[in-house]
């Protein structure tokens, strides 16, 4: 489990630092189409943070019978995500306080789960319904490689705005102890 807590205290730390870039920028810098999928800078955080809740939701489903996970989750009840489009700036700053909640919600999921967890199946509807359910400890990986999928995609466009931008290195903080 020492692994999973490290990716998740990795993808905080990462976020945190991203978030912290993009907020020297000007709300229409973080909004303009930078040619992603999901556009702008703003949308890839957006995004990102929204994978988040939706892979934390689809564990929810699942670790029931895990008690200190369910009241883990109960941070997310009620959080209400900034709305669609361009955010101006006391929207950027809502984002980054859910996305500090959901990143806080997806560390102390991991410091609770259990070993017998991690082979929990959970229900998934991509791939045509084959295979019909996967691990838990499969699908914490994924959220693992999309968070940093996105992030190198942030970096990549701050690399073009020549945006000074090494949050990515495995600090010696996160290495399992």
């Amino acid at each position: 489990m020492k692994d999973v807590l490290m990716y998740a205290e990795y993808n905080r730390a990462g976020n945190k630092t991203i978030y912290g870039i993009l907020s020297v920028m000007t709300a229409e810098e973080r909004e303009k189409d930078r040619g992603s999928f999901y556009g702008s800078l703003s949308g890839l955080l957006r995004h990102i943070m929204g994978g988040t809740t939706f892979f934390l939701n689809m564990y929810r489903g699942v670790l029931g019978e895990n008690a200190r996970a369910m009241k883990v989750f109960a941070a997310l009840d009620g959080v209400s995500f900034p709305a669609e489009g361009c955010l101006d700036e006391a929207g950027w700053k809502e984002l980054g306080a859910v996305l500090e909640i959901v990143d806080s919600v997806y560390v102390e999921l991991a410091e609770v789960l259990g070993a017998a967890d991690m082979s929990l199946l959970v229900p998934i509807d991509w791939y045509g319904g084959n295979p019909a359910a996967v691990p838990l400890s499969f699908l914490l990986s994924q959220l693992v490689m999309h968070n940093t999928h996105h992030r190198g995609q942030i970096s990549q466009i701050l690399d073009s705005l020549k945006i000074d931008n090494d949050y990515s290195g495995i600090e010696i903080e996160f290495m399992p102890k």
